[in-house]
């Protein structure tokens, strides 16, 4: 009988020692190391349901190519993020924050696939099947192939799969899975790794798609080892701010598809609701006379989006003045004001200065420097920035405005909405062509921009 071996696990980062320690030696946790017992199992799970055809190594040049077959789900934001629909036997993981949407997303995405005439599982590690049932009721989720599971245990999770043969199946929550043959709580180490391992083997025996929803700890990781995101084909979040009603799926791995990609959606009472056009939903309340907003143009995957930021310019009371950046990278914030200190001689060192973007969007892309010190500007200057303008641009250390990506599909996304003028980097201009309904202003310096856009 094989011996139960005796470990230390991090429950934050999933390191494992011999013995007790206080603080991780990986991750700095304090206290967050805990006994675990692991018997190694003759068979796994997964073997018991699977058909164990032995592989063998075949020379690539024989080896069929069937092409890419993709099964398109039904919610178009949702396969846009995983590259145009899901492939066979891949093994999807969701993560996102309690309450973000992401059964109710799984729960959709399975009923929509249900309408389409496909046979899919969906099994419930949190929920009783009477709860999916009210949660169903209140989406309009009732398509006759969906099977809904409330079970934990992977042994009977993978029996019932075998006896249903999905085309797809979800498991809500990783966490929530245990394997008879670990003896460690749901929810360890151990287990999460296990209910994985077993749930991809489970896929690519059968080439039946998994979804797996994890929680994430409270620095916005899926909780659990790091070995799980390198398991899995694709890793989606699901992004958002609680107190917004938009939510933003994007994919961080994806070996299907490009991982720059976003899918917006709405959160209503019925569920949620795609946004097929982010741009108008993002400036719909945007006001004309109020000093420090700014339209800038963000690009995700091969979508441009349209979005407002918005700057504070405050004197401050205390010694420090205050920095403080939401929806922007900070240390990018932190660098364009010293450049507007030193470049174009706005005196910030008295101001607190806080900036926002609109709608809980999150905006990691160079191209909106520019239009962050626009905004930093007008609010110092107390001077609007008129409504039909969009900036663009990458700003460097020296004050210069440098080109950016695809100027041509944001310049054309902007004219669409009715933007009439267009400040953006003077390399960009030079290889462009006009484009109807909207001026076109080449710069290349920061102080440049600034008079062209606050006059």
């Amino acid at each position: 009988m094989p011996k139960e071996k005796t470990f230390f696990a991090c429950q934050a980062c999933g390191s494992m020692s011999p013995k007790w320690m206080g603080k991780c030696p990986e991750c700095g946790g304090w206290n967050t190391m805990v006994e675990e017992r692991e018997a190694p199992a003759e068979r796994g799970a997964a073997a018991q349901y699977i058909d164990s055809a032995k592989g063998r190594p075949t020379p690539i040049a024989e080896i069929k190519s069937e092409g890419e077959h993709r099964d398109i789900i039904g919610i178009g934001e949702l396969d846009r993020v995983l590259g145009g629909g899901i492939v066979k036997g891949s093994v999807v993981l969701v993560g996102g924050d309690p309450g973000i949407g992401k059964s109710t997303l799984m729960l959709q995405a399975m009923d929509e696939l249900g309408r389409r005439g496909r046979r899919v599982l969906y099994v419930s590690g949190e929920e009783s099947a009477r709860q999916i049932k009210l949660r169903g009721e209140r989406l309009g989720a009732g398509s006759e192939g969906l099977y809904v599971l409330a079970e934990n245990q992977l042994e009977d999770i993978l029996r019932h799969a075998a006896e249903v043969r999905p085309d797809a199946f979800v498991v809500d929550s990783v966490q929530t899975l245990y394997t008879a043959s670990i003896s460690s709580a749901p929810g360890s180490i151990s287990q999460v790794r296990e209910g994985a391992g077993q749930l991809v083997a489970f896929a690519k025996k059968t080439g039946t798609p998994v979804f797996i929803v994890g929680h994430v700890t409270k620095d916005g990781s899926i909780a659990g080892p790091r070995v799980l995101e390198h398991m899995v084909d694709t890793v989606l979040y699901f992004e958002g701010d609680r107190g917004h009603a938009f939510r933003i799926l994007r994919a961080v791995k994806n070996r299907f598809g490009s991982t720059n990609e976003i899918g917006v959606f709405e959160m209503k009472g019925a569920g949620l609701k795609e946004v097929k056009n982010p741009s108008e939903i993002f400036l719909a309340e945007r006001r004309s006379d109020v000093t420090g907003s700014v339209a800038v143009s963000t690009v995700e995957g091969t979508r441009p989006i349209m979005a407002e930021l918005q700057a504070l310019v405050t004197p401050t009371t205390f010694g420090n003045p205050r920095r403080t950046a939401i929806g922007v990278d900070f240390g990018r914030f932190t660098l364009l004001l010293a450049v507007l200190e030193k470049r174009v001689g706005l005196h910030l060192m008295g101001q607190d200065v806080y900036v926002n973007v609109v709608g809980g969007l999150k905006v990691d892309e160079p191209s909106v420097d520019l239009g962050l010190m626009a905004a930093v500007a007008s609010a110092f200057k107390d001077v609007p920035v008129p409504a039909n303008v969009v900036v663009m641009g990458e700003v460097g250390l020296g004050g210069e405005v440098r080109a950016i990506a695809q100027a041509e599909m944001r310049v054309h996304e902007a004219a669409k909405l009715g933007f009439a003028r267009c400040i953006l980097p003077a390399s960009n201009l030079s290889k462009m062509h006009k484009v109807k309904g909207i001026e076109l202003v080449g710069v290349s310096q920061a102080d440049e921009a600034l008079e062209a856009v606050l006059g």
